[in-house]
């Protein structure tokens, strides 16, 4: 095994193509450009990424976005949760073939005995009235969240300030154009 990350995640997408053929874990029409849409739209967090950070915990992991390319590209450990066992099970090889710093949780997010992190990440898993009370009982109070959103972000900030206090920075997406990137920071409830 390579100590490349480049390597690493190009071992990576071979691997979720293969098993893409018989799992969905990313549509279709995305084979062909699995770097850009999803490989580069994960990595672009890693400048964003608490500087010292121990350990992080990705919510709702999926094909591996971002978690798993994060936790390949800087070796920062992550905790991905999934709660599709099929996933799960992808996830698992892609850890032990890619030998990233990660550890799967085949369950429900309410259900991950994960101890709370510095950083907790996200990539289209729900709307941030729904994501907010998952990510905060993962999140330590100096940590951050980083949260891919697409076109409704503003809707969904406006929904999520009546229940959670929050500093907010917007990152524009470098993948996506009316994507963007949400650092979240001071969360609390209200």
């Amino acid at each position: 095994m390579t100590s490349d990350p480049t390597a690493r995640l190009r071992q990576f997408a071979d691997l979720l193509l293969r098993w893409n053929t018989t799992l969905n874990l990313i549509a279709p029409r995305d084979a062909d450009v699995v770097w850009d849409r999803h490989i580069a739209d994960s990595l672009q967090l890693v400048p964003l990424m608490p500087v010292g950070i121990e350990r992080a915990v990705d919510l709702g992991t999926g094909g591996g976005f971002p978690g798993l390319v994060l936790a390949i590209a800087t070796g920062v450990p992550f905790d991905l949760i999934e709660s599709d066992r099929r996933k799960a099970s992808f996830l698992r090889t892609a850890v032990l073939e890619t030998g990233a710093p990660a550890t799967v949780h085949a369950c429900r997010i309410e259900d991950a005995p994960v101890p709370p992190a510095g950083l907790v990440t996200a990539r289209a898993l729900a709307p941030l009235p729904r994501l907010l009370p998952l990510a905060a009982r993962f999140l330590t109070a100096d940590g951050a969240c980083l949260f891919l959103k697409g076109a409704k972000v503003d809707d969904e900030l406006t929904a999520a300030e009546k229940e959670w206090a929050m500093t907010v920075s917007r990152v524009p997406s470098k993948t996506s154009a009316d994507g963007v990137i949400l650092r979240i920071t001071e969360l609390h409830a209200r």
